[in-house]
């Protein structure tokens, strides 16, 4: 049997090439929700889904991107959006 595994960002550059490497390799229960079904900054959004769908595996290729001069202008708000998750 296949195990179930979660790709965050999966829609993202890095994301999309592992969901492809991963179905290629004969992986066929690739979750890879998109943000609207999945948003990773609720808490008690993404403990519902780990609880419901119960993944093996999680990669979390996930991130807040915005080229090179967002990036230098707002590097403070691309780290904190990238590395927290806030309960509400």
């Amino acid at each position: 049997m296949s195990p179930r595994i979660l790709v965050t960002g999966a829609r993202g550059m890095v994301g999309s090439a592992l969901v492809r490497r991963l179905s290629a390799g004969g992986y066929s229960q690739v979750l890879a929700p998109s943000r609207d079904e999945l948003d990773l900054l609720d808490q008690r959004a993404v403990y519902a889904y780990l609880a419901e769908h119960r993944p093996d595996y999680v990669f979390i290729a996930a991130a807040r991107v915005g080229g090179i001069q967002a990036n230098n202008l707002y590097r403070a708000d691309f780290i904190a959006r990238t590395s927290s998750s806030r309960p509400t």
